[in-house]
């Protein structure tokens, strides 16, 4: 019979142990299986974190190629659309101007300045580790001119007089996105050039209350070091778990998660003291990238499915223990913003199920009054199979708001024309231009969407083909 203390103390103990006791011999099918998990799970992390291993490397803020790198807790910024040559992020798109820089909040605080855009619309996107958003700065937000501090989860320090807010991170790495909207013209161009200037982002150290001023234009160049036609392989199976554990160290458990930590750090400490273990696990990794990963970055593999098979997600930038979506998004566009920032819709079959080809030719006609219901302003953009640009007669790469010229038709309806070769003259004002003899995809962004897309009343027309 058990004492009374032994029954006591039992159901405790019990629920102190989250993972393998220390030492416990495992089985590869259990290593395999806690290996693939693990990778399918962190992958976002881990591709976030790599960039932050890379700008930690960077002494100045610089165009490395076509996109601004900066040191930690920096940003840089364009003063153009960017150009079809990126390969630092997949889908980008050419209706807003860029910035981005990697954040190292154990590090310091950091400053984030926000000039006055005037009527113009602007948000910056700020992410954490797992890619969700965790402040609000915006015109959707009435954001007002200042400056805001971004601090890590452990930071305790005094906030300066002239802050206008804190946001608060849970975890120490993430990244920041200034989108400012420009219309497809000479003269907005120019016009932007003034905000783009204010934008600043620097260690709190630096903060002395005085509005900073930077000319993006002069930013010094460096050759691009990629020639690649795929986005950059932020995420490389084999050294997975090499940066694994930084990523734990840096992003606590969500609830409900420690279980999962608890059984991460066995095997992986396991992996340290037996060199089969670790083959194991590097080969799990392997194969679920091509099992698992690698088929997420096509947009008709997941995601809600609606009318003329177009796709969505409602989460974007606010997974939570949404894993499965969460590495879908990173896979194939990562860095998307919350859902009450931009509504995005994706596209790989025409109104059949077949898959966009150049080959043949397509219209989507919005019917009058029904592009899509915005307060800031819509596109739609066109990929090529790698999810980038494809340089074209007229570099043209997407077509909305920013268009002036773009044609209605008689009856108040809006058709554009998505093929690879030129349309007659009356309709290459509204052209998108696709790959010749290759597939594509196409993409609807619509920036601080209405209701009527927020709550899933709106959905895009179909794309026809009609040759």
């Amino acid at each position: 019979m058990k004492t009374a203390g032994a029954a006591s103390t039992t159901p405790s103990l019990a629920a102190e142990m989250t993972g393998p006791i220390p030492g416990t011999k495992m089985t590869e099918e259990y290593v395999r299986l806690v290996g693939r998990d693990a990778y399918f799970w962190g992958w976002p992390m881990v591709n976030v974190y790599n960039r932050r291993l890379m700008y930690e490397k960077v002494p100045e803020i610089i165009l490395a190629g076509p996109v601004p790198a900066a040191p930690l807790n920096r940003l840089g910024m364009l003063t153009d659309y960017v150009v079809p040559e990126e390969r630092i992020v997949a889908c980008p798109n050419q209706d807003v101007v860029y910035g981005a820089g990697a954040l190292a909040l154990d590090k310091s605080p950091v400053v984030i300045q926000v000039p006055d855009f005037g009527d113009r619309f602007w948000v910056y996107q700020v992410v954490d580790l797992r890619t969700d958003s965790f402040a609000s700065l915006g015109k959707m937000y009435g954001t007002t001119p200042g400056f805001y501090l971004l601090v890590g989860p452990g930071w305790n320090g005094e906030v300066p007089k002239g802050i206008t807010k804190v946001f608060r991170a849970s975890t120490s790495t993430g990244y920041v996105i200034p989108r400012v909207f420009q219309e497809d013209a000479a003269a907005d161009k120019q016009a932007v050039q003034n905000a783009l200037t204010g934008i600043m982002m620097y260690p709190l150290a630096e903060y002395d209350g005085k509005i900073k001023a930077k000319d993006w234009s002069a930013l010094p160049k460096l050759p691009s070091k990629s020639d690649s036609e795929q986005e950059v392989s932020w995420v490389v199976p084999e050294k997975f778990f090499d940066v694994l554990p930084l990523v734990l160290a840096d992003a606590a458990p969500l609830p409900g998660e420690e279980a999962r930590y608890a059984q991460l750090n066995a095997v992986m400490a396991a992996a340290t003291q037996d060199p089969g273990i670790r083959q194991v696990l590097t080969q799990a990794a392997i194969d679920a990238d091509r099992e698992l990963v690698k088929p997420l970055f096509e947009f008709r593999n997941w995601g809600l499915q609606l009318a003329h098979n177009w796709s969505t997600q409602t989460n974007g930038a606010a997974f939570g223990t949404d894993y499965f979506t969460r590495t879908a998004v990173a896979k194939s566009n990562i860095f998307v913003n919350k859902p009450g920032e931009t509504k995005y819709f994706y596209q790989d079959l025409d109104a059949n199920g077949q898959r966009l080809h150049g080959g043949s030719r397509y219209t989507i006609t919005f019917s009058k009054g029904q592009t899509p219901p915005v307060h800031g302003f819509w596109s739609l953009t066109l990929y090529n199979e790698h999810h980038f640009f494809i340089p074209n007669e007229i570099n043209r790469y997407s077509l909305g708001t920013k268009n002036s010229a773009l044609k209605y038709n008689k009856n108040g309806s809006l058709t554009i024309y998505v093929q690879a070769d030129a349309p007659a003259d009356a309709q290459r004002d509204n052209w998108l231009p696709a790959p010749k003899g290759a597939a594509f995809t196409l993409y609807i962004r619509s920036y601080w969407p209405e209701v009527a897309i927020t709550d899933g009343s709106w959905t895009p027309p179909a794309l026809v083909k009609v040759q």
